[in-house]
């Protein structure tokens, strides 16, 4: 299935991130920053299959050189806190050709980022083994530009007005007034609006290569799906993972598909379950007036015709392959009646009142298992971040250390990687740790206890799967026995027939068919001597 996976960041120099850097890493190819005075390479980059720059009808050509952009970009960011460039990580369907990765994009690009006034610089990367993680980079600028290709401002100045349309003067004798934003690509309407675009242009591609996959961006909540999300584990777990390392993410991942799968299951069987229930009480009041019987046969009643049934059809087996048939479905029809007595099930309203329990039963233990798994992702996410602080802790020690700006700009380049981390940790921690302390030990206490209880629901929750199959097997077994559409026959017109007389009829035609095939090599035999 496609993955429908995408990121949109913002490349920040208050976080001593360069847009050059960023068109470096996805392009693959070498950089000078003007800004500080460095080349940006990433030799280790590997599977950058098309890189591209397409720009608008008024942006100057001389942009179309990655380097020239890029610096130019950064130029007319002044602030130490400009935002530099909007950064879209999106996948691709595996689904569709490789040929048609950057016709996808460059589409999607054009209509959504530049017919607006954008650059877009993308590119497409299918890293080893191809056609496995097929993705684009995709880089954007953030100013607009005149007719003749010169970089506007961002916002505006606009004065308040009162109600006479008279500005409004401040007691500090200056103008009462607010910035606003010259173009609307940063607000947050345009997320979900492009996240949308993206969807409807990737199933377009699907729909015309023949492809029954769909992609669904919407959260599993708004979709109505009762299912809980898994973590997102980037590079570095998911290469522990691939060397058969197996991390904390990696098995809460595997844990939630697991129970979201069970759960899946359950509803399947019990809608399906509830259905054939809904016509089986149609069924059954035709056949009390049909028969002017009070009583409606029992499940097991009709088990036992489901028996008898299967021995008509092994008339023409041998001996040994009747008696091990009969064996086989007596075995079995038998432990389904003994569980329908121990759940005291022996009628169609019984069977239908039992779903509706282990429909809610599967429910509320779902319901219960949400909230832990939850917690875990939690406490799995602190732990990654506290794990990234304590290991680059004497990185960011000794860079506090240079007292020297270009020491100190050479040092962050150097280790960049270790910075961030350091740094990502800090700010979650602000955000999501209470006070500044943290115990490991109790985090992983936490855990442990969250994982058994989680493992114990989930054990509650495959006992009322096997709980259900058992009750699809006795829906199956009786479908042998109720009527289907070809052998309804009925002494009134518009009556349909009851239980027992659909199981006559088809008794009653089974023999009709084994006695024909019983003449038949007769008949054969006497055309040959004809012959």
């Amino acid at each position: 299935m496609p993955c429908p996976h995408n990121e949109i960041t913002i490349v920040q120099r208050s976080q001593r991130q360069s847009a050059v850097a960023a068109a470096a890493y996805q392009s693959g190819e070498k950089l000078f920053c003007e800004y500080d005075q460095q080349v940006k390479h990433y030799p280790e980059k590997r599977g950058i299959v098309h890189n591209e720059i397409l720009l608008p009808a008024n942006a100057p050509r001389s942009y179309a050189d990655r380097n020239t952009l890029w610096n130019a970009a950064e130029a007319v960011e002044k602030q130490w806190n400009s935002q530099l460039a909007r950064r879209w990580v999106l996948t691709i369907p595996r689904e569709i050709p490789p040929d048609q990765y950057a016709v996808l994009v460059r589409e999607f690009c054009q209509q959504q980022f530049v017919s607006k006034g954008m650059i877009a610089d993308f590119a497409i990367h299918d890293p080893h083994p191809p056609g496995h993680n097929p993705h684009a980079h995709v880089l954007l600028t953030m100013r607009a530009m005149d007719e003749h290709g010169k970089w506007l401002p961002k916002s505006r100045k606009v004065y308040d007005l009162d109600e006479n349309g008279e500005r409004i003067k401040l007691p500090s004798g200056r103008w009462k007034s607010h910035k606003e934003d010259t173009v609307d690509w940063n607000d947050q309407k345009y997320c979900e609006i492009w996240r949308h675009e993206w969807e409807v242009i990737q199933n377009r591609y699907l729909e015309a290569n023949d492809r029954p996959e769909r992609v669904d961006l919407r959260s599993y909540a708004r979709q109505g799906l009762d299912k809980i999300p898994t973590i997102h584990m980037g590079p570095a777990v998911s290469q522990m993972e691939k060397r058969g390392i197996q991390t904390n993410i990696g098995n809460l991942n595997r844990d939630i598909t697991a129970a979201n799968r069970l759960m899946q299951s359950i509803r399947q069987i019990v809608r399906h379950l509830k259905g054939w229930i809904a016509d089986l009480k149609e069924k059954k009041a035709v056949l009390l007036e049909a028969l002017q019987e009070a009583k409606e046969p029992t499940l097991p009643e009709l088990l036992g015709k489901y028996l008898d049934l299967r021995r008509e059809e092994r008339t023409g087996w041998t001996s040994k392959g009747q008696l091990k048939g009969t064996v086989n479905d007596f075995n079995k029809v038998m432990d389904a009646i003994r569980y329908l007595r121990e759940k005291e099930l022996s009628t169609v309203e019984s069977l239908d009142a039992y779903l509706d329990t282990v429909s809610e039963q599967a429910v509320f233990i779902r319901a219960e298992m949400k909230p832990k798994e939850k917690r875990m992702k939690e406490i799995d996410t602190l732990l990654s971040h506290i794990a990234n602080f304590e290991a680059h802790k004497p990185v960011h020690a000794e860079y506090a250390a240079i007292r020297f700006k270009k020491p100190k700009e050479q040092f962050a380049a150097a280790h960049r990687d270790e910075l961030d981390a350091y740094n990502a940790a800090v700010r979650y921690f602000k955000v999501h740790l209470e006070g500044t302390k943290y115990s490991t030990k109790k985090l992983n206490e936490e855990r442990t206890q969250l994982a058994g209880e989680v493992a114990e629901y989930r054990e509650r929750l495959s006992a009322v799967q096997e709980d259900v199959k058992i009750l699809r097997d006795v829906r199956h077994w009786l479908n042998q026995v109720l009527p289907s559409e070809q052998y309804r026959q009925t002494a009134e017109p518009g009556k349909k027939p009851s239980i027992q007389q659909a199981v006559k009829g088809r008794a009653q035609r089974i023999r009709e068919e084994q006695a024909e095939k019983r003449q038949q090599p007769r008949t054969e035999k006497k055309q040959d001597m004809e012959l």
